[in-house]
């Protein structure tokens, strides 16, 4: 039987990545990872829901990654949040990027930095059940079933 083995430290193993105190890494770098991790899982379900055109799976999935979607499931979210992972989704919802897309407000971006940051906190701390439970629950929590 294969041994387990994550995404994650696999990725670390083939490219030979040392380990480092995620704790340290600033919240926009934990966003950056934290939306390409969001956008994966996204995706993944678009797709398994059904084969369809690349037009109607990226308006399938822009529906749950826009910063207002975000925002939503983690306001939903917060009273579930650990005192660790509220302080990590603080760190980035506070964060100033320099920029905010025409179509959020700027409380809807800094709340989806924040989930951003938090789900990339997770992924690089691999807690990848952790993750994917609060993203399958703020979708939920949100009225948003995929």
């Amino acid at each position: 039987m294969e041994e387990s083995v994550s995404l994650l430290q696999r990725i670390k193993d083939v490219f030979g990545c040392r380990e480092q105190d995620v704790r340290a890494y600033s919240p926009l770098a934990l966003a950056y990872i934290g939306d390409a991790v969001y956008d994966l899982v996204i995706r993944s379900v678009v797709v398994e829901r059904g084969n369809r055109s690349n037009h109607d799976l990226h308006r399938r999935a822009v529906k749950y990654v826009k910063a207002e979607a975000q925002s939503k499931m983690i306001t939903a979210l917060l009273e579930e949040l650990t005192p660790e992972e509220e302080s990590v989704y603080r760190r980035g919802r506070n964060a100033k990027s320099g920029t905010i897309p025409k179509n959020a407000s700027r409380s809807d971006y800094g709340r989806a930095t924040g989930y951003e940051a938090l789900l990339g906190y997770l992924y690089l701390t691999d807690r990848t059940e952790r993750m994917l439970s609060l993203v399958s629950r703020g979708i939920k929590l949100a009225g948003m079933e995929i």
